[in-house]
């Protein structure tokens, strides 16, 4: 008999997993256990990033467990040494940030994520933040909900540019960025694209090129790329610098990617005419950050992905890779797929 434990928090519920689950495994046994994001934020626990909930609540709930499907609950060595009847460890999200690799693969334990969970979502608000800020729609909403009819927004010097005949970078051309370019397409945009990996994709001979050029050609650029140690700082200074002058800027990939001070000196310079952030340096944003007093900054609370279908998404993927997993056959999406050989 198998035992799974489904550690959900208030985005990917419990009752989704496990809906999603019981057709995978009809004949497993079920435990639950609710972990506290997003009411509390995700953080480091132990050496994992972005996880939710304590090393000692997994330890407790992992007992006689053999696979743990979750979102944010941190796989970590202890845990890891804590837990020997654990086999699969599945992370619905689209990287295994919170899980120990090198650790899960020394203890025999295989740990799955899901990709492309939050694609469309992601999709959807990163052109949102864009029109947003070009329009500067927060700010006007501001004002007129506090009563101030603001009319000298509609002087030239104030008004932004358009999506339709805009030349528009994208960083990154996965799972998000391709579907940010299909959605600008559609816009009438022009659409270039700068990602080492995107010459086996479907991109336009003329829409690809590198970094440098692509700032330096795109009225609007969006970052997709995703957060390594070699993508640090990706977004610099001097390439901020590079844009043409009343240019939008917008991350909704990871706050690592981007030298947000540079950002910030744009805009108070008047290089820059707009931004828009869904992701931060440090999250929750400090009280006293730059990005609260610059102006024409739009933010969103790291939400991007936050849809009920990347919800289910989720729940979905991570339910297909037990089926997979019970059955004997291969894991679409494995971080350590050693470790399949010497469990199957």
């Amino acid at each position: 008999m198998t035992t799974i434990l489904t550690a959900g928090d208030h985005f990917v519920l419990n009752s989704l997993l496990v809906d999603r689950l019981r057709t995978a495994a009809p004949t497993a046994t079920y435990r639950e256990l609710t972990l506290p994001w997003p009411v509390e934020p995700f953080g480091d626990v132990a050496e994992v990033r972005e996880a939710s909930g304590t090393e000692e609540q997994l330890i407790t709930a992992l007992r006689g467990v053999d696979i743990c499907v979750t979102q944010m609950a941190p796989l970590t060595e202890r845990v890891l040494e804590a837990s020997p009847d654990l086999r699969l460890f599945c992370v619905s999200r689209g990287g295994p940030v919170n899980a120990n690799i090198e650790a899960a693969t020394r203890h025999g334990v295989a740990v799955c994520f899901a990709p492309g969970r939050n694609a469309t979502a992601t999709a959807e608000h990163t052109v949102a933040l864009m029109t947003a800020a070009a329009r500067r729609v927060p700010a006007t909403h501001a004002d007129l909900a506090a009563g101030t009819w603001r009319g000298d927004y509609y002087m030239f010097e104030k008004v932004g540019p358009e999506l339709e005949g805009s030349t528009v970078g994208i960083v990154g051309y996965g799972a998000i960025g391709s579907r940010v370019a299909r959605i600008l397409r559609g816009f009438g945009a022009h659409v270039l694209v700068a990602d080492p990996y995107a010459r086996a994709r479907d991109v336009a001979p003329d829409e690809l090129t590198d970094l440098a050029d692509l700032m330096r050609r795109s009225t609007f650029v969006t970052v997709h790329a995703r957060a390594t140690p070699a993508t640090e700082g990706l977004i610099s200074r001097e390439l901020v610098d590079l844009m043409p002058t009343g240019g939008v800027l917008v991350n909704c990939a990871r706050g690592s990617l981007v030298d947000y001070d540079a950002v910030c000196d744009a805009l108070d310079a008047g290089k820059l005419f707009g931004a828009a952030f869904d992701v931060f340096p440090r999250e929750p944003v400090p009280a006293d950050s730059r990005l609260l007093t610059t102006p024409n900054i739009v933010m969103t609370p790291h939400l991007a992905g936050a849809s009920k279908q990347t919800a289910l998404n989720a729940a979905s993927i991570v339910a297909s890779e037990v089926a997979g997993f019970l059955a004997g056959e291969p894991l679409a999406h494995c971080a350590n797929p050693e470790v399949l050989a010497r469990l199957q």
